[in-house]
């Protein structure tokens, strides 16, 4: 049976990681909670870039290619997006970075990017880590000078004269704000200070002066000839932009459900600390609230969440790694594939009565190498390779060829251990009775274990 500091921080590791194996938690039962963060931020002070094997001088000279050459082009860069998509999964189950990861998770969906572009995506998902525990201010300044955000919200059109407003918008509605925090007017005139920020053709950040607004823009009550930089303090200067973003690393770490006071408190400390993100997780950690029983077990995990605790829990690992893109994009989070510039809504989002389903049968496939059927949920940018695909069959049956370490996984355990005890220390809140079998094998309790919707919740 697990003491209360164990559950303690098996619900640290819940939030702040993709999970704890049994043999570390046992390792860190006598840890202060204190002790076990340091150890998370010591684990992630270090950063490791996602790198992509796509050739940007390939679109460089697209204009030049044949039909067929852009054709195949196109291909290789969705090849290569769904490279990254992979290696990222992998790298959240098994990197030692996880709390840096966990964050970067977070940030990749506050500032939802899509872009044909793999060269792109790569950078402005390593700027999302680079600074996921560092200066949210300067994150904000990296991303509205990151080409994939420039190309997605139209800054390339943005000119003097004729502003764009597609940036501005999002950059205080999604980013930094909120609604109700700006008006249409700040929108105008903050799209003016914008204009001219684009990217060359070798992929990177160029402020153009000739199509550059220089004249004087009346933004938040202050006048003066800004630009975009400016205009970025200036919105971080208002203590709603702190606890707007508060109230999003709240829902990402603690609740899905938002407590008012709690956010604005957090937000209040996060201002004061001038947006020190690492800071401002390190107090939700730290605080006697994070542990209470209403907390833990209460936030239902995202699609990544749930297969990357899947694979970090069993150490699976997968002969053909592109089933979990459709896994994915059946559950509804496609890393990369944002439905929109908001991002995933999230919480009870996540679940409907057929991603349920799925969701309770993905475990014993994983864990017993099953066979699935993918049907009618693509991406629209993958509908045209699938239609081929159906015509001589109505569904996509892929077989999940996946190999799990079960000897590592029950070695962990203490001898005679029960599924009571292996279901307590998988499940975030106790799971109904009657789907245990009291005389299971640790393997076959398990997969029963996970396969159950208590296993959906975080």
């Amino acid at each position: 049976m697990l003491t209360n500091n164990q559950i303690k921080i098996k619900h640290l590791h819940s939030r702040a990681t993709f999970g704890i194996r049994y043999s570390d938690l046992d390792e860190r039962k006598n840890w202060t909670i204190n002790k076990a963060v340091d150890e998370l931020f010591k684990d992630s002070k270090s950063e490791s870039p996602l790198t992509s094997t796509f050739d940007y001088n390939q679109v460089k000279e697209a204009k030049m290619l044949s039909e067929e050459n852009k054709r195949m082009l196109v291909k290789q860069a969705r090849e290569a997006i769904r490279s990254l998509n992979i290696t990222w999964l992998a790298n959240m189950a098994n990197s030692k970075e996880q709390l840096r990861e966990k964050m970067t998770l977070l940030w990749h969906g506050h500032f939802a990017c899509r872009s044909q572009n793999p060269t792109f995506l790569v950078e402005l998902n390593n700027i999302h880590r680079k600074h996921a525990l560092g200066s949210f201010r300067r994150m904000v300044h990296d991303v509205a000078k990151a080409p994939a955000m420039l190309q997605f919200l139209n800054n390339q059109q943005n000119r003097k004269g004729h502003p764009n407003e597609n940036f501005a918008r999002e950059l205080m509605e999604l980013f930094t704000l909120g609604r109700g925090n700006y008006t249409e007017t700040d929108i105008k005139e903050s799209a003016r200070a914008f204009t001219g920020w684009n990217f060359n053709r070798m992929g990177e950040y160029q402020f153009r002066p000739a199509i550059h607004d220089d004249g004087e823009k009346a933004f938040f009550g202050k006048k003066g000839n800004f630009n975009g930089n400016d205009i970025i303090d200036i919105i971080l200067e208002k203590p709603e932009a702190a606890r707007f973003v508060a109230g999003k690393i709240y829902k990402h770490l603690v609740s899905d459900t938002p407590d008012a006071a709690r956010i604005n408190e957090l937000g209040d400390y996060f201002y004061k600390e001038d947006y020190n993100i690492g800071k401002l997780v390190r107090k939700i950690l730290m605080s006697d609230w994070f542990y209470a029983d209403r907390i833990i077990g209460s936030k239902i995990k995202s699609p990544v969440e749930f297969l990357v605790g899947i694979n970090r829990q069993f150490m699976v690992n997968y002969q053909s790694p592109n089933v979990l893109l459709q896994f994915q994009n059946a559950l509804g989070q496609t890393l990369f594939y944002p439905p929109n510039v908001a991002g995933w809504p999230g919480g009870r989002n996540w679940i409907d009565s057929s991603s349920l389903m799925l969701r309770l049968k993905i475990p014993s496939l994983i864990l017993n190498a099953g066979q699935i059927d993918f049907t009618g949920k693509a991406d629209p940018e993958d509908e045209a390779e699938l239609s081929m695909m159906r015509i001589k069959r109505n569904a996509i049956e892929r077989r999940v060829a996946a190999t799990t370490q079960w000897d590592e996984f029950a070695k962990q355990f203490p001898a005679g251990s029960k599924p009571e005890h292996i279901a307590e220390f998988l499940l975030q809140c106790n799971p109904n009775a009657n789907v245990i079998n009291s005389s299971a094998t640790v393997k076959n309790a398990a997969i029963e274990i996970v396969s159950t919707p208590e296993f959906q919740l975080t």
